[in-house]
């Protein structure tokens, strides 16, 4: 319970409400106590008018009394027990806020490689199962068994006033109960870790198919997936009749020792009675108090069951929050209240003052394994304005030194450089205002068209918005739909084509407006139309801009500066293409493989990552 203690510690903005729960448990034990006296001095009452035959119109009056303190008691019970628990459904849905919250900026600060190794699905599960695991929990235990646990506590010490071998009897309930349970709970949170990976690995899938739906329906592989899927959950029911057949053998053991324990009780209770040392009101008292600690003792079973789901899911939850981020100190909650055209406004101050290259790799190396290099060695140099395209073969390292760039991934060795700071020791909210991408795939999110050309700034107008569509040739489109720039384009932009799709996002880079463009070639996978039109934003768009280029066909490069080849991972040739187009390098062969109609030619081409 060590992991749910630290979640509670860690959530101090609730403590006056964590008070108010303890309060109100504390007020509901009290009226739930006052009750079984009550039913008892009017037990004796009864009896006493029985027993002596006296006028019963006498002691009317007082039983009267004895119900409507019995209705007072009630009404108090009933009234606290409904405002603690919406103060504990109201703390619980707080906590799931602040908790989830935590769990998303902690996700936003991980390196790239986090997410490279985990499954989107698992990362998801975690938000939706493993805390709303421990909130129902919380919510379960502050709504009903922490009272209970004070009701029991009351009981021990006023039996021990009546029958010292009745409370010893009750004590010894708890403690059996507990470690009949310690025996249980180890093996089920194995069995309960295995399941929940298969959960994870289940859900991740799914997550993927749904993403990728037309890939699926495309290669007719619905059937394979829905028995993978099927599988995993299946191996879960296997799993779930070994535990729950474990927990019930091990639950009727725990609950078989309480019944014995329980006889004994009720049989002091009846013998204490007969030989006159308790009234039939103190029976009743006692009979009343024994039931109220024996409740608690029965729902212990379910309590420690989500309790285990509880643990298991917090554990989870901080061994995501322990994960290393990629900056210490990045607090993303604590700069909410940065403007974007602050930062960008702040990006171009920088591009201003910077009197040397822009981009400078000074021997710089990375690898994504200890033990291989990607990029070796890497020493280049960018200016201010120059356009320069990289080519090379697929899994070159193309990509990674964009990524280098934005500051997913760090150089292992060497430096890096933007406007002479070096990548490894700036902000990265900093460092990534410098840039604006436009991506091969567009990367378009859910919500209106405005939304999406406004993501990286959220403040601006709509003349702002519409400016940057129209250089991006994209507002022409945009009108058309009866919407316009409020049009829902739905998941990744899925009612938008393929050049609708690339023109909003080249409308996104032209509003961001950043210093340094970088184009993963935006026009390698659309029609000649749509390329052109596209094409045409993308030249706006570098106007007076440095831009970095990643070059997936050879007749969008031909205008840059300079090309810079890579072959395994190392910088093979630097210069303009009039220059490498003749020097027998990587470009020289890419263009006579392009000039070539063979189809062996053109497979080669594709292992360079260019579109024939």
């Amino acid at each position: 319970m060590r992991s749910i203690g630290k979640i509670l510690s860690s959530t101090r903005a609730l403590w006056p409400s964590y008070l108010a729960i303890v309060v109100s448990s504390v007020l509901i034990t009290a009226t739930s106590l006052v009750m079984p006296f009550i039913i008892s001095g009017a037990t004796d009452e009864v009896v006493s008018v029985v027993k002596t035959g006296a006028n019963p119109s006498g002691h009317v009056a007082t039983i009267m009394w004895f119900a409507v303190a019995l209705l007072v008691a009630d009404l108090a019970n009933t009234a606290i027990s409904n405002i603690g628990g919406y103060i504990g459904d109201v703390t619980a849905v707080r906590l799931r806020r602040i908790l989830s919250t935590r769990y998303f900026e902690k996700l936003l600060t991980l390196p790239q490689s986090y997410f490279d190794r985990e499954l989107t699905g698992r990362i998801i599960n975690r938000l939706s199962r493993n805390i709303s695991e421990t909130t129902q929990f919380l919510n379960s235990f502050a709504n009903n068994f922490l009272p209970m646990l004070l009701t029991t506590f009351a009981v021990l010490v006023i039996s021990a006033i009546y029958s010292w071998p009745l409370a010893l009897l009750l004590l010894i309930v708890f403690p059996v109960f507990m470690y009949l349970t310690t025996l249980t709970s180890k093996k089920w949170q194995v069995l309960e870790g295995e399941k929940n990976s298969q959960f994870d690995i289940a859900g991740g899938r799914f997550a993927e198919v749904v993403g990728q739906i037309r890939v699926v329906k495309s290669f007719g592989q619905e059937r394979r997936e829905l028995t993978s899927f099927d599988e995993r959950y299946a191996s879960t029911v296997a799993t779930t009749r070994e535990q729950s057949r474990y927990w019930h053998l091990m639950d009727g053991a725990r609950r078989g020792a309480l019944n014995v324990i329980f006889f004994g009780v009720y049989s002091i209770i009846f013998v204490q009675t007969v030989e006159g040392h308790f009234s039939i009101g103190d029976m009743v008292l006692l009979i009343q108090l024994v039931n109220m600690a024996r409740q608690p003792v029965m729902m212990m079973s379910y309590l420690i069951d989500s309790g285990q789901r509880a643990v298991a899911g917090s554990r989870d939850y901080f061994r995501v929050l322990d994960e290393r981020p990629e900056r210490e100190g990045l607090d993303l909650l604590g700069a909410a209240d940065t403007a974007p055209g602050a930062t960008i406004d702040a990006a171009r101050a920088r591009a201003a003052a910077c009197t040397g290259s822009v981009i400078e790799f000074d021997h710089a190396s990375f690898g994504y394994d200890a033990d291989r290099d990607v990029l070796k060695d890497i020493t280049l140099a960018v200016e201010r304005g120059e356009r320069v395209a990289f080519v090379g073969e697929s899994g070159g390292g193309k990509t990674t030194l964009i990524s280098l760039l934005l500051g997913l991934y760090t150089v292992h060795d060497g430096h890096l450089r933007v406007f002479g700071r070096d990548t490894a020791e700036t902000p990265l909210d900093e460092l990534r205002s410098d840039f604006g991408v436009v991506f091969q795939d567009a990367s378009l999110f859910s919500g209106t068209i405005r939304e999406n050309i406004a993501y990286a700034h959220p403040e601006a107008t709509h003349e702002e918005i519409r400016a940057a569509a129209e250089r991006a040739n994209a507002d022409v489109f945009i009108r058309q739909f009866p919407d316009g720039y409020d049009t829902t384009i739905g998941e990744r932009g899925l009612k938008l084509s393929g050049g609708q799709k690339q023109r909003i996002a080249v409308a996104r880079a032209m509003l961001k407006d950043a210093p340094i463009l970088i184009l993963d070639e935006a026009t390698s996978a659309l029609d000649t139309k749509s390329e052109r039109l596209v094409q045409a934003g993308l030249d706006e768009l570098m106007e007076g801009r440095t831009s970095l280029i990643i070059a997936h066909r050879l007749s969008t490069i031909g205008a840059v500066d300079r090309i810079v080849t890579l072959r395994d991972g190392r910088i093979d040739e630097v210069g303009p293409p009039a220059e490498l187009a003749t020097s027998g390098g990587i470009y020289a062969e890419l263009l006579a493989l392009q000039a070539s109609g063979s189809k062996r030619d053109k497979k080669r081409l594709k292992a360079y990552d260019i579109a024939g």
